[in-house]
């Protein structure tokens, strides 16, 4: 069920098809009915009709042969009787068998009893409404009846009745009643010939929407298929285009399309590869200057002790301004080797919290001039993951790093949960925190929160994009949570086994005041 649920929702022709064929059921159910209520109403007009017109024909002879046998004897009149009865139980014009029925009246008191009726008809197939009416009214008067027989057999029926005088015998009610067998037959047969002639429709608009539709469709599943085949990179393909209709015209579109698309990306893969090679080379361009600056500069800040007080102070902002460039050409390197698609993955085993805390250490001094400290609370005292130690250490101090931060001088919380196949890692701040419209920015290349707040400890701006390539080359993920005021959340998942993907997310594991 859910298969076929599942091919309803993703094709095309199927919902196309299965909404006319719905649609078209409808239509010819309505019409059918239609059709058949007045063929059906037609049928048994026409069978009143005439099976009016031949008890009228029949009940008039019947009351002229009374009428000539006017003081004949009871002999006779029973002749008479029974003459009626067997020619009017002759088959009729229309092929529909009929009964007579003659019902004494009440009222009559006469002593001879003509009360009798044709092949063992049960009089009582007479409804008593039939009769008052009969008695009520000089004309014809008919109604629906069921005919039932002596033997238990019972058919439908339609009674037309009068009421005739007998010589010798009084008043009687006549009744002819004519078979609706053949009638039901007809009707039934009607209907068999709707019910066949409307599935045969449904057929034939099914085949023949499924034909027209597979005539627009396929142009769309080849140019789905072709598409497809431009996001794994390859934009040789092309649609066929053999007519001049809206197809083909959507066709030609799609190939000036693609092929618009195959100049630009290959014009942006050339642009990024001069981009990559000009940040590369620069950064390794600068690396011999930088190296000689560095030489010059630990030169001069050894002898600041006999400089000028500002000129000493000048030193040290040389220095530290040094270093930070250092750093910016690392990352940008570092970069450049993720763009390159180079950065490989030197797994070693070693124990997580160990190094944890021996970022935590390393950072301890920076914490403690921005009056906070970074706690560790691990489920485990040693924890053991297969990974590049270097790789995971840079994740980690630029998490600290970052939360230090951005403390605003309340303690960090790191949190070390584990499974059998993975680790997660959470730091937690309660500092000036993020707004929720930057989340979706953190770990953009050179984005900061609030580009206009002063900054004490200069960063490159590519900390947390460095982190989040580190944690994806694992087979990992990094995410970010944070409310304004109310600090940032930043947890790293890892799989123990670096060739390995995550099995289970252990985020929700992490006790957090904001986290869902």
């Amino acid at each position: 069920m859910n298969s076929l649920m599942g091919k309803f929702r993703n094709s095309l022709a199927i919902k196309v098809i299965v909404s006319t064929v719905l649609l078209s059921l409808g239509v010819i159910y309505l019409t059918g009915s239609a059709l058949n209520s007045q063929l059906s109403a037609g049928i048994k007009k026409v069978n009143i009709d005439s099976s009016r017109i031949e008890a009228r024909s029949t009940i008039f002879s019947a009351e002229y042969r009374f009428l000539l046998a006017q003081g004949e004897k009871d002999v006779a009149i029973h002749k008479v009787v029974d003459d009626v009865i067997s020619s009017a139980t002759s088959l009729t014009s229309n092929e529909n068998a009929r009964e007579v029925i003659f019902i004494r009246s009440p009222g009559n008191t006469k002593t001879q009893d003509y009360q009798i009726s044709s092949n063992l008809v049960n009089p009582n197939s007479i409804s008593q409404d039939l009769r008052s009416r009969v008695r009520k009214h000089r004309d014809l008067v008919w109604s629906y009846v069921n005919i039932n027989y002596e033997g238990g057999q019972v058919v439908p029926g339609l009674a037309f009745g009068q009421k005739v005088n007998i010589p010798n015998a009084g008043q009687y009610e006549m009744y002819l009643v004519f078979s609706l067998t053949n009638q039901n037959a007809t009707l039934d047969l009607i209907q068999r010939l709707l019910l066949f002639t409307g599935a045969a429709l449904i057929l034939l608009i099914a085949l023949i929407v499924w034909l027209v539709v597979r005539q627009v469709v396929r142009p769309v599943r080849e140019a789905a298929m072709i598409a497809a085949k431009f996001t794994d990179g390859d934009f040789s393909q092309r649609m066929k285009v053999v007519t001049s209709d809206e197809i083909a015209t959507l066709g030609q579109s799609f190939n000036e399309m693609a092929e618009s698309l195959e100049k630009q990306i290959a014009r942006l893969e050339n642009l990024s590869r001069v981009q990559q090679r000009f940040v590369s080379d620069v950064s390794h361009e600068l690396r011999t200057p930088l190296t000689t600056l560095r030489m010059a500069s630990e030169v001069i800040f050894d002898s600041r002790e006999s400089f000028d007080p500002i000129v000493a102070r000048s030193t040290e902002l040389l220095v530290a301004q040094l270093d930070r460039f250092e750093r910016l050409l690392e990352d940008l390197l570092e970069v450049s080797r993720f763009d390159a698609e180079v950065a490989v993955v030197e797994a070693v085993d070693f124990d997580i919290v160990l190094l944890a805390k021996k970022c935590a250490e390393d950072l301890s001094l920076v914490a403690k001039e921005r009056l906070t400290e970074v706690r560790i609370y691990s489920i485990a005292e040693n924890i053991m993951i297969k990974a590049d130690i270097r790789r995971v250490e840079r994740i980690l101090r630029n998490l600290f790093s970052n939360a230090i931060d951005h403390a605003e001088e309340k303690p960090i919380a790191v949190t070390i949960i584990a499974s059998d196949h993975d680790v997660a890692v959470g730091v937690r701040d309660h500092g000036i925190g993020l707004d929720e419209n930057a989340l979706y920015r953190v770990f953009d290349r050179f984005w900061r929160a609030d580009p206009s707040r002063a900054r004490t400890r200069g960063g490159t701006g590519l900390g947390l994009s460095i982190a989040l390539e580190d944690a994806r080359l694992h087979n990992g993920e990094l995410e970010a949570w944070g409310r304004s005021g109310k600090g940032a959340h930043f947890v790293l998942t890892l799989p123990r086994e670096f060739t390995s993907s995550i099995e289970n997310r252990l985020i929700k594991l992490i006790p957090d005041d904001y986290h869902e």
